[in-house]
């Protein structure tokens, strides 16, 4: 298996890749340590400054990369942001209905958000390097991940995202079981100390809950940019640019995300768009990559045209619920 993962890696120079993590871990760094030091209620304002402060960055990462690799990969790393990007949506809906159902304050979701982006950058430069390696190695597999994106993208037609339980992820049942959990939540905190003992906090719950959500659609989203190209070091860094801006796009529209209800249907043709070219790949040969990236931008835009133009039907989105309080169970063994 590691020689799957150097034969996915070695077109791309290490200096590159040694750029690029030090890149990602100044900004997370600066993150934490600097602008959001204080957890504080993300505004609209602030949302929307830092929407555009990593869509800029991405843009400009995907123009060193035309005048360092070519136009070639230049298209590649866009056309993969951009589905990863839209690929994201699910996510969002998915985040608010979490966040609602464990009653998180508005000042703490950041947190839970960066933590759950670090988890979620790991998780994804594995996916990278196993999916490229292995169609490197076995090329049919390429034909395996086209069948199960357009199943995929069709079953996501019919399937609700906001129909979300987070009581029955399996991670969060595993977790209670193993640690102490308090019933309320701790500020920021996602361990406290209490009576000489360690508990985790509801906060850790939700943490638990997101991580795993996001390894759900990592399996989506990582084959879906591999229909794209192969090259790790684009499928990675478009992966990345994406789900680190993620958190300022949620916070930009949590509120109105369940007003583009047709965005569901742009994404399940997109899934099952990619998941054909790569069926169709051994007998057409390769799609031009601008193709590509004018297909997934058209069905975008004319997902969010109609969501626009055609009015929202009543009981569209993300219901409200109540508050709910963590369902208290007896206590593992000792955090």
């Amino acid at each position: 298996m590691p020689i799957l993962f150097l034969e996915a890696v070695e077109e791309i120079p290490f200096a590159s890749w040694a750029g690029f993590a030090a890149l990602v871990g100044t900004l997370l760094l600066l993150d934490i340590t600097v602008f959001h030091r204080r957890a504080h209620r993300v505004t609209v304002r602030e949302a929307a400054a830092w929407t555009a402060f990593w869509v800029a960055l991405a843009v400009g990462f995907g123009i060193w990369i035309h005048f360092r690799f070519g136009q070639k990969r230049s298209l590649e790393f866009f056309t993969g942001y951009l589905i990863e990007e839209a690929l994201s949506v699910d996510n969002l809906f998915v985040f608010l209905a979490i966040f609602r159902y464990f009653a998180v304050k508005p000042e703490y979701q950041h947190r839970i958000l960066f933590w759950g982006i670090i988890g979620a950058v790991v998780m994804r430069l594995g996916f990278v390097l196993a999916g490229a390696g292995l169609i490197h190695a076995f090329h049919w597999v390429i034909y395996i991940l086209g069948a199960f994106l357009v199943v995929t993208g069709w079953k996501l037609l019919f399937h609700d995202v906001t129909d979300v339980d987070p009581s029955r992820n399996w991670a969060l049942r595993i977790f209670r079981r193993t640690f102490r959990v308090t019933e309320d939540f701790d500020g920021p905190q996602f361990i406290v100390r209490r009576n000489g003992k360690n508990y985790a906090t509801p906060l850790l719950l939700v943490l638990v809950v997101v991580e795993t959500t996001d390894l759900m659609f990592a399996v989506d989203s990582v084959p879906a940019i591999l229909a794209i190209t192969t090259d790790t070091f684009i499928v990675f860094t478009s992966n990345v640019f994406a789900i680190m801006g993620l958190r300022s796009v949620y916070f930009l529209l949590a509120g109105i995300i369940d007003f583009f209800r047709f965005l569901k249907v742009g994404l399940s043709l997109i899934l099952m768009f990619v998941g054909v070219k790569m069926l169709l790949s051994g007998w057409t040969g390769e799609i031009p990559v601008a193709y590509s990236l004018g297909v997934v931008a058209a069905i975008l835009v004319t997902s969010v045209l109609m969501s626009v133009v055609i009015p929202r039907r009543r009981g569209m989105g993300v219901p409200e619920e109540p508050s709910r309080k963590i369902p208290r169970e007896p206590p593992g063994e000792e955090a």
